[in-house]
């Protein structure tokens, strides 16, 4: 998208006679730094577009990018540069954020979402030197910039607090860090000796209906009255895992001939562009019918939240099968056990202690591999109590995961670092 977008952002700033911490009435002005602002194709877009909408009564919220401007970000206030994450997008997108002179710049980091690229970890450098630095980190602890170099030589700069492998100068100068899961919190505390406060993810899907249909689901699946449901919701994308789910969907075939899968999700995404998307669901559907399960499969593609409510409300469990393990970190999850629907999740390691086999997931112990996802779709429908049990430990784990407590941790956490950076500091 060539040249910039803007729409409506707030004029004035801190150096112009804006109000200041203490005054009545006043909200801090925040830029949210995000990859892209295409909510449909990124969770973090999606995120941080709820997270702006939530906050908008107690900050001044701008949503800043230089990647793509396609989708629904409703009233909220836009600065697009359309230059992408090279150099040319760091700096016009430095620049605005100088015209923005903000009170917070608030960087959503993943190295997916920005093309991994390093520019947002240099922004903190080109950009706003007026503003407090806050960062959450949507992934963190498996990516280096530049990949080439031994992990040992991070670990001296990492210490001193100069430079971060995976975010360059951002967490170094971010004023707080916030993580979604402990696991983040632990590799930067071991990194840097720094404490975070942890946000967990909220559920990106809102229930539609306290009423789900089991009738319609089975319409619309073209399964019997009887029929047992699983299924997989999110982007549908390799690392997810849906290769295995579907083995195991064929291995339990004679035992559990009613089972039927539903693969809810769009294909399409940042991380999975349009062509490779269409080779990548080629490939799952001519999997399930070398399984024989193609006509107990059924991939959606992107649905609308409420018809992807109605599924998680009406089936009998889902299956998040992640290669790399499941974590609390993930939007997925969130939402079915929001729904109230026992979840199977494979293991991460470390694992994620929120996450408890029997008590608020059932967990397959081993990744890449049908045969423990088969063991726990088995144990779970076989089994109504379990499900029940799990499902209800699942939905109070979420319960609180709420956008107006969300919002509400931000704003503290604003006003406190632009408290704290009111101070006087020491002398050095």
């Amino acid at each position: 998208m060539p040249g910039s977008a803007h729409r409506a952002a707030p004029a004035g700033s801190p150096a112009t006679g804006r109000e200041r911490p203490g005054d009545g009435g006043w909200r801090p002005r925040v830029a949210f730094v995000c990859g892209s602002l295409a909510p449909a194709e990124d969770g973090v877009a999606d995120y941080t577009v709820r997270l702006a909408a939530a906050l908008r009564d107690d900050v001044e919220p701008v949503l800043v990018t230089a990647g793509r401007l396609d989708g629904d970000t409703g009233t909220l206030p836009v600065v697009a540069t359309g230059r992408g994450w090279g150099p040319a997008g760091l700096r016009a997108t430095a620049q605005a954020l100088r015209r923005l002179r903000p009170d917070v710049v608030h960087v959503q980091f993943a190295p997916s979402a920005f093309g991994f690229s390093p520019a947002p970890g240099l922004l903190p450098v080109l950009a706003a030197a007026g503003a407090v630095w806050v960062a959450t980190l949507h992934e963190y602890g498996w990516w280096a910039w530049p990949s080439r170099l031994p992990a040992a030589l991070w670990r001296v700069p990492e210490r001193r607090g100069w430079w971060d492998r995976e975010t360059l100068t951002l967490v170094p100068r971010a004023r707080a860090l916030i993580v979604t899961n402990p696991d983040h919190a632990a590799t930067v505390h071991t990194r840097f000796g720094r404490t975070t406060q942890t946000v967990p993810v909220p559920a990106n899907i809102p229930r539609a209906t306290p009423l789900p249909s089991r009738a319609r689901l089975h319409a619309r699946l073209d399964a019997p009255p009887d029929a047992e449901v699983a299924v997989f919701f999110g982007f549908v994308h390799p690392v997810k895992g849906v290769r295995y789910l579907i083995d195991a969907v064929a291995a339990l075939h004679t035992r559990r001939p009613r089972l039927r899968l539903a693969i809810v999700g769009g294909f399409t995404s940042l991380a999975l562009p349009t062509a490779e998307a269409a080779a990548f669901r080629r490939e799952l559907t001519e999997h399930a019918h070398t399984a024989g399960v193609g006509d107990l499969v059924t991939f959606t593609g992107h649905l609308p939240a409420a018809e992807v409510s109605e599924i998680l409300a009406a089936a009998d469990v889902c299956v998040l099968p992640f290669t790399a393990g499941v974590t609390t970190k993930s939007g997925a999850l969130a939402a079915a056990l929001s729904h109230g629907l026992a979840t199977i999740v494979t293991a991460a390691d470390p694992p994620d202690p929120a996450l408890v086999d029997g008590r608020t997931v059932l967990v397959a112990d081993r990744v890449r591999d049908p045969v423990p996802l088969a063991a726990a779709l088995h144990r779970a429908l076989g089994d109504p109590a379990l499900r029940a049990r799990v499902a209800a430990g699942g939905q109070r784990l979420v319960a609180a995961r709420t956008w107006p407590t969300i919002g509400a941790a931000h704003t503290r956490l604003y006003h406190q670092v632009l408290a704290d950076d009111a101070r006087p500091q020491p002398r050095r």
